[in-house]
Formats: structure tokens, sequence, C-alpha cells
């Protein structure tokens, strides 16, 4: 069951940057930023599923190096989602109420720029909380119930942390609380123009291209918060530990479905690849 975790949400989102790379109707700034999501996710599922394997198979030592290492890479990750999921809304806000200015207002150049600037603070973020969080002194040996996050670590550290801590509720705000401010003002701009428009049919196209974004948006954005912006307490860490599923194993499981059940080129693309592999398998048979 372990391997089923790892693989399922590894083999989705390498299936989705497959056919973004391979299909030249899927070259488009929306679906960069796709595959962009589904790449954050396979790392993601990749740094924290074979610990919790780990865990789980009574085989529970990490070195205090590689903890820092998966907290550093836990951060960078989670925070360069967290940009990349404002930058998609942005996408689809373009997308919907100036469909005629798209080229213009969401360019390749622009969408490089809003990845890049998406991994780039995600990093910094992670760089910064991952070497305070190891700079503490621990007084007993570090008895974390399921993977490295900091605010798991901070608990164990015998040394006053409310500096960090209000250190690290500045780092969420930035991280977490800007990025979902930007998104819910895209979506309310959205479901303002959606609102506007007089044809049935283009509302309820509207409303499903959007839809499975906010349902990742909501997913990712709550877990995180409720992870990361709640004050330290030591009966939490079971809380922690079901609800860290969500967004490290759960979350990148679904992106792959949603995006595809609910994507038209998507799925066509998909539909593509499948009719030329298998009549190239099959005409590699018959001869």
């Amino acid at each position: 069951t372990h391997d089923i975790r790892f693989l399922a949400p590894l083999m989705g989102n390498t299936l989705m940057i497959i056919l973004i790379h391979v299909d030249p109707q899927l070259h488009m700034p929306m679906h960069f930023l796709l595959s962009q999501l589904s790449f954050m996710d396979m790392l993601l599922v990749s740094t924290i599923v074979p610990m919790a394997a780990n865990y789980l198979r009574d085989t529970r030592s990490i070195s205090p190096t590689g903890c820092g290492v998966q907290i550093f890479l836990l951060l960078t990750l989670g925070g360069s989602e967290c940009f990349l999921l404002m930058a998609m809304s942005y996408d689809c806000y373009v997308a919907i109420c100036h469909p005629l200015r798209y080229p213009i207002l969401m360019s390749q150049k622009l969408c490089l720029l809003m990845t890049s600037g998406s991994w780039l603070l995600g990093g910094i973020d992670g760089l910064m909380q991952a070497g305070a969080t190891l700079s503490f002194p621990y007084c007993h040996s570090w008895e974390i119930n399921h993977f490295c996050e900091a605010p798991s670590l901070v608990r164990l550290a015998c040394a006053d942390t409310t500096i960090f801590e209000f250190f690290m509720y500045v780092c969420c705000i930035q991280m977490l609380l800007i990025p979902l401010s930007l998104v819910l003002a895209s979506y309310s701009l959205i479901l303002a123009a959606v609102l506007r428009m007089r044809s049935a049919g283009a509302r309820k196209k509207a409303f499903k291209t959007c839809s499975s974004h906010l349902v990742v948006v909501g997913l990712f954005y709550g877990t995180i918060m409720f992870i990361y912006m709640r004050p330290k307490s030591n009966d939490s860490e079971d809380h922690d530990k079901v609800v860290s599923v969500f967004y490290t194993i759960f979350t990148p499981v679904l992106n792959p479905l949603i995006y595809t059940v609910r994507n038209k080129e998507v799925k066509g693309a998909l539909r593509r690849w499948l009719e030329k592999y298998f009549i190239s398998s099959h005409l590699n048979s018959s001869f």
C-alpha cells in the first residue's frame, strides 16, 4: 500500500508532464503552468512518502542533516506551489475576462517570469525557515511521528521559540495569505464576468474551466494554513499527521485526475496519445 501511495501520484503527474511536452496543442501558458504544478507535486511526493513509509515500517531514524534537507524541500515546494497557484488563477482570469488580449497579457515571457519567481520565493522561504529550525538546541531525542516539518520539530526544542514562531507566522502571511488573497480576488472578478455572460453554455464552460482549480486551491491552502498558522500545541501532532497527508499525498494524487477529467484539451491530448500508442503497437506486432 505504501508503494501505491508513492507510485499513484508519481505516475499521474509524470503522465501529465509527458502529455504537455509531446502534444503541440498543449504548448500554451496555461498548460506550461500545469506541467510545473505536476513537477512540484512529483518532487513533493518523492520527498515525503519514503520517510512516512519508513515510519510505518518502524524504520524511524533520520539524521539531523536529512531532516534539515527534508524541511527545506518541503517548504520550498510548498511555497513555490502557493505562488504557482496564484499565477494559474491570473491565467484563468485573463482567459475568461480578456480572451482577445490573452496572448499579450499572458505572454510566454511573463509565464516564465512567474514560474521562476515562484521557485525563487519558495527556495528563499525554505532556506530561511529550515536554517532557523535547525539552529535550536534540542534537549532530548527527536521524535516526530510522521516526517520532518518545521512546526513538528520546533515543539521538541528546549529553548524559547516565541520569536521564531512569530517569524514563521509572518512568513506564512507572505507565502500563504497574500497569494490566497490574490487568488480570491481573481476569482471574484471571474465570477462577476461569468454572471454577466448571456450564453448559458459560455457560463457553464467558464465555471467548468476554473472549478477544478478552486478545488485544488481550497485543499492545498486550507491544509497548509492549518499546519503552519496555528499556535504551538503538544496535543496537535496526531491532527498534523492526518492533515499533512492532504497536501503532501492526497493533493498530488488529485491534481492530475482533476485537470485531466475537467480539461477538454488535456483529455483530447490523452486520447490522441493513447490512440497513437496503440496503433503503433498494433502495427509493430503485425509485422
